[in-house]
């Protein structure tokens, strides 16, 4: 992995965190316990701050990244999938955004929602709770169900087994 400071902004994580060992993790990037950053994924707190929650996921091959006015804050509990760009924006607690998706500067996902992948989520465009999110651009398309809240809020649990996995060297090794 690399990790980076940046005029003195230091990332902070403990070894409760899962960081793959090809992420970049750069400047200031507050990361609650038990996050976890996969294989190919920058997070980039180099102009302002980052704050990822407790248990959350951020799968390979995001890109994490900031402006001067908007800092990106990721809620806990919450699973962000393969290839999501988040740029300044905020995702609530209990959240599920879809491979591919991108949330754009000031945007706001109310908590246990569902970004379909795919969307695109323009600036300061801001949803509730508990939506189904999804197109290019993103519009709410109904309330997810009870089944669908318990479904999207409880998803980050899988990524928590994985990283308990990959950082046990015993049922992961390196081998080149």
């Amino acid at each position: 992995m690399a990790i980076y400071s940046y005029k003195n902004l230091r990332p902070h994580y403990n070894t409760s965190n899962f960081l793959a060992d090809n992420c970049a993790i750069i400047g200031e990037v507050l990361m609650g316990e038990n996050a976890n950053v996969w294989f190919q994924t920058v997070v980039r707190g180099d102009v302002n701050c980052i704050e990822i929650g407790e248990n959350t996921n951020i799968q390979d091959l995001c890109m994490l990244h900031v402006t001067e006015k908007s800092p990106l804050k990721i809620g806990k509990n919450t699973s962000v999938g393969h290839s999501v760009t988040l740029h300044g924006c905020s995702v609530g607690d209990g959240c599920l955004i879809g491979m591919g998706a991108t949330l754009l500067d000031d945007c706001e996902i109310g908590e246990m929602s569902l970004v379909a992948a795919g969307s695109v989520v323009t600036p300061r465009k801001k949803f509730p709770p508990k939506s189904m999110i999804m197109g290019s651009p993103a519009r709410v398309v109904r309330e997810l169900t009870e089944e669908e809240v318990r479904f999207v809020s409880t998803h980050y649990k899988s990524y928590l087994s994985y990283a308990r996995d990959f950082n046990d060297p015993e049922i992961v090794k390196r081998l080149d």
